[in-house]
């Protein structure tokens, strides 16, 4: 699955197309060394396949190479972020 990286200004976009359908989590970057995970969307055709879980995966992998940190708005990613204690690494609270 590939995942697409689309940031205007301080607003940016994870989004991953399969099967004709495409599933996002939106951010709001506050400063260079911080993002505002805000929302999650998978369609319901994409539901039980790893989608959100990919975008999520993703979104911590591009934290540890830009270096910031990632505050976890949005209730899929705070739940995430809570199963996962290797990511406590790019979590801030």
């Amino acid at each position: 699955m590939k995942i697409e990286n689309l940031e205007t200004g301080s607003h940016g976009r994870y989004s991953a197309s399969l099967e004709g359908h495409t599933g996002e989590m939106t951010y709001s970057r506050t400063s260079p060394l911080l993002i505002i995970i805000d929302h999650t969307s998978v369609p319901d055709a994409l539901r039980g396949k790893g989608v959100g879980q990919a975008l999520a995966a993703h979104a911590i992998e591009e934290a540890r190479k830009g270096g910031w940190k990632i505050i976890p708005l949005c209730p899929f990613m705070r739940a995430q972020a809570q199963r996962h204690p290797d990511w406590q690494d790019v979590i801030q609270a």
